[in-house]
């Protein structure tokens, strides 16, 4: 993938639940099959404006370029919206939504580490600092969850099994 100042990075699609996985998978295959693009071109490419039925400026189809700013992805963000009914998120948003979705799938620091790859921070402290603000009402909920006594993992359990099973054979108490 590219990204701003030329920087590139691997990256999978997050596992977002849905169907969303489906739709990007589509569209990839519209432009792969339909559209005949490959591995350099971009993903969400830029729109190709030329002249209309009525000789003015319109949307004709796609191009082989990248978008050069968010001025043009944000009206397409803004416009989406608002035909669906629903309230204006900028694009932006989405990297929060995926950030605060990586910090509830991910349990170990190796898996938030590869969640703050995917999303292009070399450093996961940026991941944190920039997107990791914790909702009020998901920081209350984890508060109040700290102080219940959480029930054993099904490893702990068998563990526990295990070392009483050990103890009652040493003990002679089987």
């Amino acid at each position: 993938m590219r990204t701003k100042a030329s920087k590139t990075f691997t990256t999978w699609f997050c596992p977002v639940g849905g169907d969303a996985l489906q739709i990007v998978t589509d569209w990839c295959e519209h432009l792969r099959t339909g559209l005949l693009w490959g591995e350099d071109d971009p993903l969400f490419p830029k729109t190709r404006i030329g002249l209309g039925d009525q000789g003015g400026f319109q949307a004709i189809g796609l191009d082989r370029e990248h978008w050069s700013g968010t001025g043009p992805i944000r009206t397409i963000y803004r416009d989406a919206f608002t035909a669906a009914g629903l309230p204006y998120f900028n694009p932006h948003c989405f990297r929060d939504a995926l950030v605060q979705l990586g910090e509830r799938l991910c349990t170990t620091p190796e898996q938030f580490k590869a969640w703050s790859q995917n999303i292009g921070h070399e450093r996961v402290l940026t991941t944190l600092t920039s997107y990791g603000k914790v909702p009020a009402a998901r920081q209350a909920e984890l508060i109040r969850g700290l102080g219940q006594v959480q029930p054993a993992s099904e490893d702990e359990r068998l563990a526990e099994i295990l070392t009483e099973t050990v103890r009652k054979l040493r003990a002679g108490s089987f």
